[in-house]
């Protein structure tokens, strides 16, 4: 019986060591698309951007990909009791000043994490 055990152990670290390449291979093939121009990926990536330079200053909402979220702006950015508000941008990353009732921080994060940018009125 203990050998049923150490072989379904065996099976299962060998299923997840094939998910975590798997997940390093999509991870340098998003890569490779965001910098290919005239791609879908790409032209998400460029609206994303044009969106991001024209909120500096504003507050926002932001949505994450499921394996990136920010449990910070999901607590307290995308809720009543506190907000999010844009101070910068670069290519790759957003600078964002979250407003908590712990008191406010200031974060980076990954534009390539988020999904969505939305401008709260």
């Amino acid at each position: 019986m203990e050998y049923i055990g150490f072989v379904f152990g065996i099976f299962g670290l060998m299923a997840y060591l094939e998910i975590s390449g798997l997940k390093k291979r999509i991870g340098k093939l998003e890569e490779q698309l965001s910098k290919m121009s005239g791609t879908t990926y790409a032209k998400e990536k460029q609206s994303l951007k044009q969106i991001v330079t024209s909120s500096i200053g504003e507050e926002v909402e932001l949505s994450f990909k499921e394996d990136e979220i920010d449990i910070d702006a999901v607590n307290y950015g995308n809720t009543k009791y506190g907000k999010i508000i844009l101070l910068d941008a670069d290519e790759d990353w957003i600078k964002v000043k979250m407003i908590t009732p712990k008191g406010d921080k200031i974060k980076l994060l990954r534009l390539a994490s988020v999904t969505r940018i939305t401008k709260k009125a």
